[in-house]
This record gives structure tokens, sequence and C-alpha cells, in this order.
């Protein structure tokens, strides 16, 4: 057993405690502070005098209280019911903690973050005999219905199984033993401890190919990512990022997701909260919190929990991608994590760097994106994992050239851009698509089955965007001299542009069908936007005026697609009909002339 050292408080400077007598105790070790038994860690150590970091309100406590060393790194407790658990930065179940203490959590709370009460059915995938090494899987539990949890073997454990038992067992009985070569006998439980700051091992990683279906057009089409990639959402006050982020921990293509509330206002939490259990999965029809874990620390919980719910956060998705899963972490804010480590920066007293900022801010920032990846987990059978990170960043003013979005942009490979005009024109997603990039998007082609749809795909992609980025240099144009002083030819590109616009990239979050648009549906609706361009582009050279063109009954067919549900796909294909019929009764009509 870890030997415990006590020292003593000399000062209270906010979420930040100066104790003395503290030699032997290590970086990052968990403290309980004072007679309330805070929980804290030590973030600094100058011979015996430890700063630590409090993850609770520090009102009360004051010099000459102890200081408890438990020679423990902050851990989190990973095994069966995390699934559906919602918990606060540094993993306390706060479902829990209003059934014991009610609506206000008292200050030095101890509830373990997985039950020891609750019973799971353990099914062994081996037997007696079987060699057994860390990350192996030994049996499994069907955690929700939506969710296979497999029992992986913890590290530090390595021999052959004696006993493996088939039945119900609570997270810390017991469920199997094994002799290592040296005669050593283990016992092994469903229950596993992390430190948070530690990434789990794997055996390699290998490069993020397969596209993170998000069912958002705007993403899918033009700035998608992948199993296993990082993205930051960026934009001022108002421009949806938070919903921007809902939507996709609604529909993506995961296995699980982990949601981080890092810092955000208490009432976004809230409607995650109160919107996950009601939200049914769109695969399944069951609850979406049957494969979710969200982890709730808004701006009035205290600075230095936030900084570590980011951590909590990723570790949990690292022990599922572990399993084989694919996971998709959402953290809202990176930017209060950020003002949370310049807080505690300023109370250790260090040298600020631009805005305040500590400077190891971006390797801070680096180091939490670098533990995303698409891996080959560590232990057998042989399986593969992936992690992706999407973090929102809340720039003062929306300014991108903020420290927190500069050290993030050096990092992610995918940048959705919010623009707050878009936002207030109800243009949702806001994501600024002259702004926006992706790294991932010479993957798109391989999201879709039929090879030749994925290259058309990206074929069609590289137009749209052209004409987008026509648009609006001939805005400029516009302004001064009007629409009608144009060629026909950039008529219709300003005709196109608004339509991919407002029938292809504006999406309805609360519409049944247009909410979620699956990659077959996306490929014909844009096929379809540029087949009227290309057979307008040629009626118009043909003689026909545009002004014609743009009153075709087929256009309001087009403005219509996204509201077809995808079991009835064949219709958009029937719009592509209708434009030639159309079309080509103008230009006859022009050539007869």
């Amino acid at each position: 057993m870890t030997e415990q050292r006590v020292g003593r408080i000399v000062k209270v400077s906010g979420p930040v405690v100066l104790a003395e007598g503290m030699t032997g105790s290590r970086m990052y070790d968990v403290v309980r502070v004072g007679s309330l038994n805070l929980i804290g860690e030590i973030v600094e150590l100058r011979g015996d005098l430890a700063s630590i970091q409090v993850y609770e309100e520090t009102t009360g406590i004051g010099p000459g209280e102890p200081v408890l060393d438990t020679g423990a790194p902050l851990s989190v407790e990973l095994g069966p019911g995390l699934i559906e658990s919602i918990y606060d930065g540094i993993q306390r179940p706060l479902n829990v903690l209003v059934g014991i203490e009610g609506a206000f959590m008292s200050r030095g709370s101890t509830v373990p973050g997985l039950n020891r009460e609750k019973k799971w059915h353990f099914t062994p995938t081996v037997g007696n005999g079987t060699q057994v090494a860390p990350g192996d899987i030994i049996g499994q539990v069907q955690e929700t219905s939506l969710m296979v949890h497999k029992i992986m073997v913890p590290p530090g454990i390595k021999g052959k199984l004696i006993q493996i038992d088939d039945g119900d067992f609570t997270v810390d009985q017991p469920v199997a033993k094994c002799v290592g070569e040296d005669g050593t006998e283990y016992v092994i439980t469903m229950l596993q401890r992390w430190p948070v700051r530690l990434a789990r091992p794997i055996l390699g990683r290998l490069t993020p190919s397969r596209i993170l279906r998000t069912g958002q057009r705007v993403i899918d089409t033009f700035f998608p990512i992948t199993k296993g990639g990082t993205a930051c959402v960026p934009g001022p006050f108002g421009s949806g990022k938070t919903v921007v982020q809902h939507q996709l921990a609604k529909w993506v293509d995961a296995d699980v997701v982990v949601y981080v509330g890092c810092g955000e206002r208490g009432n976004e939490m809230t409607d995650v909260l109160t919107e996950f259990p009601e939200l049914k999965d769109p695969r399944s029809g069951r609850p979406l919190m049957e494969r979710s874990v969200l982890i709730a620390n808004t701006s009035n919980m205290p600075v230095a929990a936030r900084e570590a719910s980011v951590y909590t956060g990723i570790t949990i998705a690292e022990y599922f991608r572990d399993m084989g899963y694919v996971v998709a972490l959402m953290c809202d804010s990176t930017s209060r994590w950020a003002e949370a480590m310049r807080e505690i920066s300023t109370r250790l007293e260090e040298m600020p760097a631009e805005e305040g900022y500590p400077a190891y801010l971006a390797a801070r920032i680096a180091s939490f994106y670098e533990r995303a990846g698409l891996v080959d987990c560590f232990g057998k059978p042989q399986r593969q994992g992936a992690v992706s990170i999407i973090g929102a960043v809340s720039p003062p003013g929306g300014d991108l050239s903020d420290s927190v979005v500069q050290a993030t942009l050096h990092v992610v490979k995918v940048f959705w851009s919010l623009k707050g005009e878009l936002a207030y024109q109800r243009h949702f997603p806001a994501i600024d698509w002259l702004t926006s990039y992706s790294f991932y998007k010479q993957y798109l082609r391989d999201a879709f089955e039929d090879k030749d749809q994925g290259e058309q795909m990206e074929q069609l992609t590289v137009e749209a965007m052209a004409l987008l980025e026509q648009e609006a240099q001939l805005r400029e144009i516009v302004r001064l001299v009007g629409a009608e002083a144009l060629s026909g030819q950039d008529r219709l590109a300003l005709e196109t542009a608004r339509s991919i616009r407002e029938d292809y990239l504006h999406q309805n979050a609360f519409h049944p069908v247009d909410t979620y648009t699956s990659m077959e549906k996306q490929f014909e609706m844009l096929k379809t936007v540029m087949h009227f361009h290309k057979q307008a582009l040629a009626a118009i050279e043909a003689g026909v005026d545009p002004a014609e063109l743009f009153k075709l009954p087929v256009r309001e067919r087009i403005a219509r697609a996204k509201y077809i549900p995808q079991d009835q796909i064949d219709r958009i294909r029937q719009i592509r009909t209708q434009i030639d019929t159309e079309v080509a009764a103008l230009r006859h009509a022009a050539l007869t002339r």
C-alpha cells in the first residue's frame, strides 16, 4: 500500500493551495486538502513545498490545516457502468450525488465513479489455460442494448488463466485468476483505474482514412472528418458552436459518444442533459444515452475541475477505443479549458505568455488532440479502434487570431469556421465555406460503396466550391453595377451558387427528414443542383434568356429535394429528368424564334 504523507497548508490563493512538509510527494499526486477533505492535485514542487490545484471551492480552509497525499495520480474508474452516466470533471457521478445530497453537492463528497452494488452478467470469451497479457479481451458484459462492454486484462497482469467464471458480479468482484511465470497469482476484476494525464498504450497508429459520417451536408461533402481525425469549431458568441456539437453527437457514425461540457453556461449543459435521454439512436431506435457518456463541468463549477474534465473525457474515450470501437469525443469548449489553465498559472505566479496564457498552452493543446487517432489496439484478438476529437473554440469577439484558436489550428486537420453573419441569417450550420478546410477531403471517394459514385462526388464538390468562390467575387461587381450588367453565364453562376447555399448547405436541425442526410442522398442532391447548372449553361449558349431558366417549375423541386425521405431517393433522380425536359423545351423555343 502506498505510504501517505501529511503536510500543512501555508497559503490559499483561489483554487491553488501551497502546502509545506510534502517531501517525497510526486507531481500530479492526488491530495486531500483541509478538514473538509477537498480533492486536489499537486502541480508544482519546490523542496518540501507543494502547489496544489484544488478541484472544489476553497472558501473556509486556511493555513495550518492538514494536507494528505494519497500517493496516486488523478485517475478514472473504467468498467461496466460508464455508459449512460453523467459525471463532473473528476468523475463523480452527478446523477448518483443528486439522490444522496440533493441539488447542491457538498464539498469533499466522495462517491466512486462506478456503482459497487450493481451486478453485471459476465460472459467469458476465453477458457482456462489461456495465456493472457495486458489488453487481452477475456469476456464481455451486455451493458446496454446498444453496447457490449468488453472486459480487458488490466496493465501489469500477465500469465495463464487458472479460473474464469460465468455469472453475475459487481465491478470489484473477481471474475478470473491467473498465474504469472514466477508463480504470482493475480485476481482480475471488471474494474480498471487509469491516470487521466497518461495516454493509454497502443500497438501502432494508422492513417485515418475512413470518413466519419455526420449527416450534415456541409461537413460530409466539403469538410469531412475521419474516424480518428481531429476538428475544431471556432466562432463568435451565438454562431451555433454548441448546436453543431449537439447535432454531431446525435447523428455521428460512432459506436460511443463522449460529450464534455467544459466551462460552458449551465443552461447549455442542461439542454444536453434533458435532450439526450429523450433522443433516439437513428440506427436502432433505442435511447441515444445507451451509447453515450456525459461529463458536465459548467462555468459555475470550480475552475480546476474544468482543467481536468477534458482529460477525464479523453481517458474514457481511449478505454472504449481499446475495445475496438469508434468513439467521438465532443469538447465544448477548449477555450474555457485554456482559461482555466491561465487562471491556475496566474495563481502559481508563472511568467505569462501571449494574452496572459501560460507558455505551455500550445503544448497542452497539442498533447490533448494527439490522443485522437485510428490505432491498432493493445492485446488479443487483433482489433482497431478510433477516437475522433471535435473541439469547440470560443475566441473573444470571434477573433480567429486568438492564441487558443491558433494553437489549435496547428494540430487539427479540420477547421469548421462559424460565421456570425450566417447564423444571424438563420443559416444552419453557419460554417463559412470560404474559410473552412479539411485535410481529409481525399478520402471522400472511399465513403461510397460505388467507386464511380465516389469519384463523381469528389468532382462535384470541386465544381460546387468553384461556383461559391466565383459568387464571392461577383458579389462585389453586383454591388457596384447590379446583376443586370453581368453576362448570362455569370448570372447563372450566381443563381447556382445561391441554390448550393440555400438548397444544399442549409439544413434544418429540427426537421425529421432534413436533420440527417445519408452520403447517397447527398450525392444525388448535389448532382441534381450541378446538373441543372450544366444544362442551363448549354441553354444560355444556345440563346435562352437566363431569367426564363430561373423561373422553371423544376427549380422548386430542386429546393424541396432536401425534404425527400431517404427511402424515396429515386424521386431526386426523377428531378434530373424533369430538368432535361424543361430546359430542352426552352432551347427548342429559342431556336425556333
